[in-house]
C-alpha cells in the first residue's frame, strides 16, 4: 500500500507556523499603500492626497493614463534594402556549436534571428546535455558592462598591431635568455588548439603550458593517471548500471560535467527494472536528494565509510575508523557484489588516495559501468602545478605569463599572493573573454572572441569530437586565442583553415567536412578491447595515507558548486543569479548550510517574516587561518557536525551593483580540497535578507499534489485501487455517495477532436530539479529579472518554477493525534524526518485547464481558452485586477508589478542595448499592470503549424515543441498533441501513472503528471 506523506517545503512549514499558515492564503505578500493614496475620513486632511485632488485625478489623470497606457512605444526601424540571402526575416536559424568555458562542456544548439544568437538548446544527436548555466550563456554574449571590447596595454588603447609586435619581441627576448614565460589556462577539451599550443612551445621551447581550473577535480585525474596511464577522468555508463553507491559525488550537478541523461536512462519503471541508486554525502545535493536511499554522514565520516566498504568488497582489510552508517555500508556490499559488474562506485572526495580506493573497488567488482575506454578529457588542471607557477613567480623565475579566460586573483586560495607576485614578471598578458581582477592586474589586456563569435572544435570523452562555428559577427575588437598563437608563432595561417586542414587529417577518417559542420559533432568508435596498461597500487599504502590525512573534528567544511553559478564565471548574469537553488530555492545569495540540531546548539534560525521573507544570521567561519563572515541557512538533510558553502559567489570587480551578491568562499579552497577540517563557526551580529521562494506561491498542504510509489507497488499494486492503489482518482460526495471527482462537472464539455489539442506531460521519476527549463522558458519568452528586493517580496516572475518539496511518514497532525501522540512527541517525529527528509521534486507552470478558474472571473476576458488547449493571455485587454491570479488553485500567475524595460530601477540585460539583443521578437516584452504566465510557447506551436502548412504537409509525429521540453534532456518534458495519436504525449497522458494536481478540482489540466516511482530495493 502506497505510504501517505505530508509534504513540505520549509522548516517553518514544518513546525506549523501561523506566518506560514497566513502566506499560503495571500497570493500578494505585501499590502498595497492605499492610505498613502486614498486617505480616509479620519485623516483625511493629513493623507498625502486629499478628496479633492483624488476626484481630479479620477477626471482627468486617469482617463490620460489609461489613453497613454494604450499606446506603444515608437521603435524605427530600418528595412533592409537588399535582403541578405542567408537571412529571412522572422524566421529562426539553428546552428550546432559547442560550449567549452573551461568549466561547462556541451555540444549545443543555438537559435539565431537576424543574426542575433537569441537561445542554447542542446544538440540531442550529439547526445549533447544543458544545464541553467549553459542556457544562461547566450546572454553573457550581450554582457557589455564586463566584455573587453578593444586590447589596452595599462589601460591605455593600444592597436592589435602594435600589440603583436611588442608582444613577440619580448617573447623572443625571453627564448633567447632561456627565461620561463607560462601560458595558464583552463581546460580547453580542443585538439586542435592543444597541437597550435605545441606548435607555439616549439616556437618559444621556454613556453609551460600550465591548465588551472578554479574548481579542482585533479585527484580523479591524478588518479586515473596513475592506475591507467593517461591523464583523463573515468567515465560512467549509468544507463545500464543495476546499483550505484556515490561517496560524495554530486554527478547530477557538476561531478565530472554530470551524468545525468545516462542516469535517468536507467530508471524507467516502465521496463520494471531501475538502478538502485544510494547516496552517501553531509550536504544536501541535487544527487543525494534523487537517491534512493540517502545516509548522512560528515565529511571524515564519508572517507572512513568509503574505506570499510573497501574491506567488505575485497574482504582484505586496511586501516579505516568505525562511522554511525557501517551496518547500512554491509548491506550495500552485500547489494554491489550481487550486482557484480554492473555496480558501481562514484567518489566526489578531490582527494586522489580516495580516488584510488574508489578505482579499486570497481576493479574488485569487475564493473563495466566505469569506462575507461571512452575516458573524458574535461577538468585537466593540476592545482599542484599552479601553486607552483605561483610560487615560481614570486621567486623571480617567470619572465612571461600569459593567461586565457581565467581569474586566479579571485579564485586562488592565496589570490593576494598570487597578484603581489605579478609584481616579479616583466610581461603579463590576460587574454579574455572578459574583464576581471586578473586582468585589471595585467600589463597587456587582449579581448577574446566569444565561443558563440569563434571557431573551434572540442573533445569532450576520447571518441567524441565537437565543431565550434561562430553565429554571430564579433560585437567587439576581438580575436581567438588560436589566431592570436598562430600569430605569435610567425605563421600567416587562418586558424579556420587551420582547423578544416586539421579536422580532414586527423580526425573525419574521409568523412564530409560540411556534413560534421552541419551536425555539430564526429564521433569514433572506441574498441572496448584495446589494451588499457592498468598499474598495480599498493592498496594499504593508500589506505594507510587517506586515514592519516583524514582528521575527525567537531566541526567540518564541505565547499560545493551551485546549480546556477557554478565556478562563478558568469557571476554578471542576471538570469542565473535571480535562478532559485533548487535545494533551498534561494537565488542571489551563498549561505553556510547548517543541520537543525547544530542550529539549534549554536543559536542560529531563520525566522520567516509576514510578507514571506526569510531572514538569517551571520557566522564567522575560519579554517586554515582563513576567515569569511557568512549567513546561515538552516538545511534539513545536513549532516550533524557538518556545514556546506558554495564557491563561485562574493565576485566584485567589474559586476553591477545589484550583481555584487554572496561572500567569495574561495580563500577557503586550501590546497584545492572539498573537504575541510578544524573549522571554527562563531555567531556574530547582524541578520542577513534572504531572496528565498520556498515558502512563497506554495501549494504545499493541498491534497493530490504528488504522487510516490515504490517500484515493487508499481510493478504489484494496481494504480486505481480505491483503498490501496497508487494513483487513486480523487472522489467527492454526490448524493451521499462517493464517486469519481471526474464525474461531476460544472461545466459541458467542448467538442475537442478537430484540430490540435496540446497537453505537457511531466514525469517526476526523470526529473531532477536541475532548472535547465526554467532559463529557457526566460530565454524564449522575455521572461524580465526583478532583482532580489522583488523576489525577496514574493514578486519574482518566473513562469515556470520548480517545488521542492520535502516528506514524513506522519501524515498530518490530526492522525498523529488520533495515534495518541503529544504535541511534543508528533514534533519530534517531524523533525527526525528533517534530519534527513525524502525530497521531490516538481515543474510547476500554468496548467492550461480546460476549465479555468480563472477565466471564469476575469471581468475583461483578458485570460480566455484556445481551441488548441492553450490558456491565453491578451496583455492589451488585461487591466490588472489579479481576479485571475486569486482564483487559480496552482499560484502560477505574476503580476507584472512594474517597468522591467528602460528602467534603471531594474538595470538587468532589458535596460541597456547589447542586452536587448537576446530578446525574442516573437514574444512582446510586457508593459506594467498586466497579468503573465506560462503561455505553453505558443509562438512555438504557431511556427511549428506554419512551417508545416508552407510546405505542404501534416505536422510531423512529435514535432511540437516547448523551450522547457526541449531544454529537458532528462525527457522527464513530453509536449505534443494528444489529438494526434502517434505522438508520445498521447501515450503518456493515458498512462497508468498519469495524474493531475489538485484532480479533486476537476480543472482538468493540459498538464499531466505522472507518479514518481522510486527503488526501495524491496524485491
Amino acid at each position: 500500500m502506497a505510504s501517505n506523506k505530508k509534504y513540505w517545503k520549509s522548516v517553518e512549514e514544518l513546525k506549523g507556523s501561523s506566518v506560514v499558515e497566513t502566506l499560503t492564503k495571500n497570493e500578494f505578500v505585501s499590502d498595497i499603500p492605499t492610505e498613502d493614496f486614498l486617505g480616509d475620513k479620519e485623516t483625511l486632511e493629513s493623507s498625502s492626497t486629499t478628496r479633492r485632488d483624488f476626484l481630479k485625478y479620477v477626471g482627468f489623470t486617469t482617463a490620460a493614463a489609461s489613453l497613454a497606457a494604450c499606446e506603444g512605444p515608437v521603435v524605427k526601424s530600418i528595412p533592409y534594402v537588399v535582403k541578405p540571402n542567408d537571412i529571412m526575416p522572422g524566421v529562426a536559424d539553428w546552428y550546432a556549436t559547442s560550449i567549452a568555458d573551461g568549466f561547462d562542456f556541451a555540444n549545443v544548439l543555438i537559435k539565431t534571428r537576424e543574426g542575433r544568437p537569441i537561445q542554447i538548446m542542446p544538440n540531442k544527436e550529439a547526445n549533447g546535455t544543458t544545464s541553467a548555466r549553459v542556457q544562461a550563456a547566450v546572454l553573457s554574449l550581450y554582457d557589455e558592462q564586463l566584455r573587453l571590447k578593444a586590447p589596452t596595454k595599462n589601460g591605455e588603447a593600444i592597436s592589435w598591431l602594435d600589440a603583436d609586435k611588442e608582444i613577440v619581441q619580448k617573447l623572443n627576448s625571453f627564448k633567447e635568455s632561456n627565461t620561463q614565460v607560462v601560458l595558464l589556462t583552463g581546460t580547453m577539451a580542443s585538439p586542435s588548439t592543444d597541437k597550435i599550443v605545441g606548435d607555439f612551445i616549439t616556437t618559444y621551447p621556454n613556453v609551460k603550458h600550465v591548465v588551472y581550473d578554479a574548481v579542482s577535480e585533479d585527484a580523479a585525474a591524478d588518479a586515473f593517471e596513475a592506475v591507467y596511464g593517461r591523464r583523463a577522468l573515468p567515465n560512467y555508463k549509468l544507463e545500464n548500471a543495476e546499483t550505484i553507491l556515490s561517496f560524495g559525488a554530486d554527478f547530477l550537478g557538476d561531478f565530472h560535467g554530470g551524468f545525468e541523461k545516462a542516469y535517468v536512462s536507467g530508471r524507467k519503471p516502465e521496463t520494471g527494472k531501475m538502478s538502485y541508486h544510494v547516496q552517501v554525502e553531509s550536504n544536501m545535493s541535487l544527487t543525494g536528494a534523487n537517491a534512493d536511499k540517502r545516509l548522512v554522514a560528515k565529511p571524515s565520516e564519508v572517507v572512513f565509510a568509503l574505506l570499510n566498504l573497501y574491506n567488505e568488497i575485497s574482504g582484505t582489510p586496511v586501516a579505516s575508523n568505525t562511522t554511525p552508517i557501517d551496518a547500512e555500508i554491509k548491506k550495500l556490499a552485500k547489494v554491489l557484489k550481487k550486482a557484480g559488474s554492473k555496480g558501481v562506485v562514484m567518489t566526489g572526495l578531490n582527494d586522489k588516495n580516495a580516488q584510488l580506493i574508489s578505482l579499486e573497488i570497481n576493479k574488485i567488482l569487475g564493473s563495466e559501468i566505469l569506462d575507461v575506454h571512452n575516458s573524458l578529457n574535461i577538468r585537466q588542471g593540476s592545482f599542484e602545478k599552479v601553486q607552483k607557477v605561483v610560487s615560481d613567480m614570486k621567486a623571480g623565475k617567470v619572465g612571461g605569463l600569459l593567461t586565457l579566460n581565467i581569474d586566479p586573483s579571485y579564485t586562488l586560495p592565496n589570490a593576494t599572493e598570487f597578484t603581489d607576485a605579478l609584481s616579479e614578471v616583466a610581461l603579463k598578458v590576460a587574454l579574455s573573454v572578459e574583464n576581471n581582477q586578473t586582468v585589471a592586474a595585467m600589463e597587456y589586456a587582449l579581448p577574446m572572441a566569444h565561443f558563440l563569435e569563434s571557431w573551434g572544435d572540442t573533445q569532450f570523452a576520447e571518441g567524441s569530437f565537437g565543431l565550434v562555428q561562430p553565429t554571430i559577427q564579433p560585437l567587439f575588437e576581438t580575436r581567438q586565442l588560436q589566431n592570436v598563437l598562430l600569430t605569435w608563432s610567425g605563421s600567416a595561417v587562418d586558424y579556420y583553415d587551420y582547423l578544416k586542414s586539421f579536422w580532414t587529417e586527423t580526425i573525419l577518417e574521409g568523412s564530409s567536412w560540411n556534413k560534421a559542420l552541419h551536425n555539430g559533432f564526429y564521433t569514433k568508435s572506441i574498441s572496448a578491447s584495446r589494451e588499457i596498461n592498468s598499474a598495480n597500487i599498493s592498496i594499504s599504502s593508500v589506505a594507510g595515507l587517506l586515514k592519516k590525512s583524514t582528521t575527525t573534528s567537531a566541526m567540518e567544511l564541505n565547499l560545493y558548486t551551485k546549480t546556477g553559478l557554478g565556478d562563478g564565471k558568469q557571476a554578471n548574469n542576471p538570469w542565473l543569479q535571480e535562478f532559485p537553488d533548487p535545494i533551498t530555492r534561494t537565488s542571489w545569495d551563498n549561505y553556510l548550510t547548517m543541520s537543525m540540531a547544530d542550529a539549534r546548539e549554536l543559536g542560529f534560525s531563520n525566522p520567516v517574516k509576514d510578507n514571506g521573507a526569510i531572514n538569517g544570521d551571520y557566522a564567522k567561519v575560519s579554517v586554515n587561518g582563513a576567515s569569511v563572515v557568512v549567513p546561515v541557512m538552516i538545511q534539513p538533510g545536513q549532516a550533524k557536525g557538518s556545514v556546506g558553502l558554495s564557491l563561485g559567489f562574493g565576485k566584485t570587480f567589474g559586476l553591477k551593483d545589484e550583481m555584487k551578491v554572496g561572500v567569495n568562499a574561495y580563500p577557503l579552497y586550501t590546497g584545492g580540497q572539498n573537504i575541510q577540517y578544524n573549522v571554527a563557526i562563531e555567531k556574530v551580529s547582524g541578520t542577513h535578507k534572504f531572496a528565498c521562494t520556498q515558502v512563497q506561491k506554495t501549494i504545499a498542504g493541498r491534497h493530490d499534489i504528488l504522487k510516490v510509489t515504490s517500484l515493487k507497488e508499481y510493478n504489484t499494486v494496481a494504480p486505481k485501487d480505491h483503498h490501496n492503489g497508487w494513483n487513486k482518482p480523487a472522489y467527492v460526495s454526490y448524493d451521499h455517495k462517493e464517486v469519481e471527482a471526474k464525474t461531476i462537472d460544472l461545466w459541458d464539455e467542448h467538442n475537442r477532436d478537430m484540430g490540435h489539442h496540446f497537453n505537457l506531460s511531466i514525469d517526476l521519476t526523470s526529473c531532477t530539479g536541475c532548472g535547465a527549463c526554467i532559463v529557457a522558458c526566460h530565454a524564449e519568452n522575455n521572461v524580465p529579472v526583478v532583482g532580489k528586493d522583488e523576489v525577496r517580496v514574493g514578486r519574482d516572475m518566473h513562469w515556470l518554477r520548480i517545488d521542492r518539496y520535502y516528506s514524513s511518514e506522519v501524515e498530518t497532525r490530526e492522525d498523529a493525534k488520533e495515534l495518541g501522540l503529544s504535541t511534543a512527541a508528533t514534533y519530534k517525529a517531524l523533525e527526525t524526518e528533517a534530519e534527513n527528509p525524502e525530497v521531490t521534486f516538481q515543474p510547476m507552470m500554468c496548467q492550461h485547464c480546460n476549465h479555468a478558474p480563472c477565466e471564469t472571473v476575469c471581468p475583461v476576458a483578458a485570460t480566455t481558452h484556445g481551441r488548441q488547449g492553450q490558456n491565453q493571455m491578451t496583455y492589451n485587454r488585461c487591466v490588472g485586477t489579479r481576479y485571475c491570479a486569486n482564483n487559480c488553485p496552482y499560484r502560477v500567475r505574476r503580476f507584472n508589478w512594474f517597468k522591467y524595460a528602460n528602467n534603471n530601477e531594474f538595470d538587468f540585460n532589458m535596460n541597456n542595448e547589447y542586452g536587448k539583443m537576446v530578446l525574442n521578437p516573437d514574444v512582446v516584452v510586457r508593459a506594467r499592470g498586466v497579468m503573465e504566465k506560462c503561455s505553453m510557447c505558443i509562438q512555438m506551436t504557431q511556427a511549428t503549424i506554419l512551417t508545416a502548412k508552407k510546405e505542404g504537409r501534416p505536422v510531423n509525429t512529435d514535432e511540437f515543441e516547448t523551450a522547457c521540453s526541449s531544454a529537458c534532456t532528462a525527457g522527464a518534458m513530453v509536449f505534443g498533441d494528444v489529438n494526434k495519436k502517434e505522438d508520445e504525449v498521447t501515450a503518456l497522458a493515458e498512462d497508468k501513472r498519469a495524474y493531475h494536481v489538485l484532480d479533486y478540482l476537476q480543472t482538468k489540466p493540459n498538464v499531466v503528471y505522472q507518479v514518481k516511482v522510486v527503488n526501495t530495493n524491496e524485491a
